[in-house]
């Protein structure tokens, strides 16, 4: 299959390249459009009870988006400040999308900070405004707060904050990403030693994402898709391009090698055609199996059902698609009329020489590569490095599962120079006296029952409640009341309240609402559905992982080493961002959480990726250990599969080291932006790269294979028939088909 598509790419390489452009095209048109789409999306679903709650409240007491002012530093009773309040809301109120205007001069109850400084206007919009009427009406509210005579009026709101994320979203988009493909195309030049080599892959990356962005254009007809999730969704695109991209070039220059050096007993005469199917025999095949884990973590991801994980992975499973698409199509038809211009590795081209000394150049020609050093090391101490490696990696952890503190992100996600940030926390400090948000409960019930009462005084009691404030003018047969918690909002106190009512003995209807419960409906539907996530993970990694070395124990392995991976990175993640260690090094300073969201994207993320360099990997030590796999001896088959392992992460390594390098700059581009979630994502891949290709793909995956031995390549006897009968590996490369001596060397010096 797999040489006959790259003899096909080769013969049909033009109408391969139309076709793509015409993609690309309709990308650039249609899919443009998908910015104009974008919305906020929620974390839960419509079923969770904080989620009814909200909408029950929404019945009984109906409000619009509040818009609110802070005016600082003027006695609040100055009359002129009281005359330019008046003469404010008198045009506020003339403003469409108005429904009312308090201040502390015209109702019952306002309010002044703590400073005595500093008091409050809140605006309300009408209900029901398209969000188109309501962005208007908040800029014009906004422009005229901005006008009372104050020395500093600060605009801010819910529904403020989520535009001015969404407007920061779109802009650290901009700018990280046209930073990070800028670098990312260096990246490429200097990796494959010129520069139209490196266009190519950054070609296929922009037409992959111009495929993507058509793709959420569609998808954003039926769901919703918001700024986070274009951001991540597209560098996921870009990287997973890359990366096959490299892998292809990669293993291209090496089968022209292997052809001109005439491995064959040829006459060192190169038939690209020849060379293209080889390559699409191996390395397209990595290709197809590693976008089928991928795209298996995405189905892991929309296991969880929550509204943002599934648009996140509908989206990635179109960055998935487009990508290994790229991979089977694009990038053999751009190597096919380029592949005169793609330098062979270490040749002298203008890079080596500019960049390079002389003797560097000749030394590192015959280099083995970091991974091959490290790889070298962990095989000649596999038990040491195994211990000493798991044992760093589970102390990196530590934090992650002892200390998290996973919280909703909300104006604190914006960066400190944002005015709807400034508002927040102004209004947390001095008119909140920083309490948390009160939880919220509602009682289908009259308000005059005696277990009304009975109820009330349960509530007014619990140990972690510091005030109870029923709300007045209620309609019906209903009650609202707010409990405010002690400590912060979505703290373990706020958290233990939401509990403590839920579970409370009473026969009264009851739902539990509020930041805090929305936190913990979030927690327990993850933790629910990460059992059904994992299986689906497991499964397909089995039967992918089965399929490329018809191995069961390879598969158990990988996971447990991306698990080991992913949970380093989560504790790094929680020390940076949680504690503040380094973080203003980041940009950012730390809010004591990081965000509920991001485990479990960085779940699915640096799973898919790791899937990704451990499949290139396993390919290559594969087709290394079936040259060896027919010696008869225990002690032969043993060296055998040592040397398999070694031989195949040395030759695979620097595309994996290359692909590493590239992945970090693609998501380094989120480290460029301004919101923190979004900085929380950028660093945590970069950390799971780091972490995976240097002590997990490098010390550790070869240290427990050389303990492992054969046992590497166990499966029942049904299976292994199984295997070689329907998924045997394409035909070898011509720099693998020398005969192999009886008696292999051991690996070690």
């Amino acid at each position: 299959m797999f040489p006959v598509l790259g003899r096909a790419m080769w013969r049909w390489r033009w109408p391969v390249l139309i076709g793509w452009l015409g993609l690309v095209l309709a990308g650039v048109t249609l899919g443009g459009q998908v910015f104009d789409r974008l919305a906020s999306t929620d974390n839960l679903r419509p079923d969770a009870e904080s989620q009814q709650a909200q909408r029950r409240v929404d019945e009984l007491l109906p409000e619009g988006p509040i818009v609110v002012a802070v005016l600082r530093d003027r006695d609040p009773y100055d009359p002129a400040l009281v005359a330019s309040v008046g003469k404010v809301r008198t045009e506020l109120l003339a403003v469409p999308g108005v429904k009312a205007v308090e201040d502390l001069y015209n109702a019952a109850g306002g309010r002044i900070g703590a400073d005595n400084r500093s008091t409050l206007v809140q605006v309300e919009l009408a209900e029901g405004l398209t969000p188109e009427q309501r962005d208007r009406a908040e800029d014009r509210v906004g422009t005229l707060l901005r006008t009372i005579d104050a020395p500093q009026v600060l605009v801010g709101g819910e529904k403020v904050a989520e535009r001015a994320f969404a407007e920061q979203a779109i802009e650290d988009a901009a700018f990280g990403e046209s930073i990070a493909l800028g670098v990312l195309l260096i990246a490429l030049v200097v990796i494959l030693g010129g520069l139209r080599a490196g266009v190519l892959p950054m070609l296929a990356a922009l037409a992959a994402v111009a495929g993507t962005l058509l793709g959420l254009y569609g998808l954003s007809t039926v769901t919703g898709i918001s700024e986070f999730t274009l951001n991540v969704v597209t560098l996921l695109g870009i990287g997973l391009t890359v990366d096959y991209a490299l892998l292809l070039l990669f293993r291209f220059r090496e089968e022209r090698a292997a052809a001109e050096d005439g491995a064959e007993g040829g006459d060192g005469v190169v038939d690209p055609g020849i060379l293209l199917a080889r390559t699409m025999a191996t390395a397209g095949r990595a290709v197809l199996v590693s976008g089928l884990a991928v795209a298996g973590a995405m189905i892991g991801l929309y296991v969880f059902a929550e509204p943002l994980l599934s648009a996140m992975a509908l989206g990635g499973a179109v960055a998935v698609l487009l990508s290994t698409l790229a991979g089977m199509t694009l990038l053999p038809a751009l190597i096919a009329v380029a592949h005169r211009h793609i330098p062979a590795a270490g040749s002298e081209t203008w890079v080596r020489r500019a960049l390079f000394t002389t003797r560097w150049r000749r030394t590192s020609a015959d280099a083995p590569g970091l991974l091959g050093r490290l790889a070298g090391y962990a095989q000649r101490k596999p038990g040491p490095v195994v211990f000493t490696v798991s044992a760093g990696l589970l102390l990196l952890s530590l934090p992650f599962l002892f200390d998290a503190n996973l919280a909703n992100s909300d104006a604190r996600a914006l960066p400190r120079s944002s005015e709807a940030r400034q508002a927040y926390d102004v209004l947390l400090r001095d008119f909140e006296a920083g309490r948390a948000a009160p939880v919220t409960v509602v009682v289908e019930a009259d308000p005059t029952a005696a277990e009304v009462r009975d109820l009330m005084n349960q509530l007014n009691v619990l140990p972690q409640v510091i005030r109870m404030q029923p709300r007045p003018d209620v309609p019906g047969a209903a009650v609202v009341i707010d409990l405010t918690p002690e400590g912060a909002t979505g703290g373990s106190e706020s958290r233990e309240l939401v509990r403590a009512v839920r579970a409370l003995e009473q026969p009264l209807p009851l739902l539990v609402g509020g930041p805090a419960a929305e936190l913990v409906d979030y927690r327990s539907s993850v933790s629910a559905r990460l059992p059904l996530a994992v299986l689906v993970l497991l499964l397909v990694t089995t039967v992918l992982l089965f399929v490329l070395t018809g191995s069961l124990v390879i598969p158990v392995k990988a996971l447990v080493l991306n698990a080991l991976t992913l949970l380093a990175t989560l504790g790094v993640l929680v020390v940076v961002f949680q504690w503040g260690v380094g973080s203003a090094l980041l940009g950012v300073r730390s809010w004591g959480a990081i965000d509920l969201t991001t485990p479990v994207l960085l779940f699915v993320f640096v799973f898919g990726l790791s899937m990704d360099y451990e499949v290139f990997l396993l390919a290559r030590i594969r087709q290394e250990w079936d040259r060896w796999s027919d010696l008869r001896t225990p002690a032969a088959r043993i060296r055998a599969s040592q040397r398999a392992v070694l031989a195949g992460i040395t030759r695979t390594g620097p595309v994996v080291t290359a692909a590493a390098v590239c992945i970090t700059v693609v998501f380094g581009g989120f480290l460029l932006g301004e919101l923190t979630a979004v900085k929380e994502i950028g660093f945590g891949m970069a950390v799971a790269v780091l972490l995976d290709v240097t002590v997990v793909r490098g010390l550790l995956l070869p240290a427990v294979m050389s303990l492992l031995g054969e046992w590497n390549w166990w499966s029942p006897a049904p299976l292994r028939r199984l295997h070689r009968r329907f998924a045997g590996g394409g035909r070898p490369s011509t720099s693998d088909s020398a005969p192999a001596p009886a008696e292999p060397v051991s690996a070690g010096p």
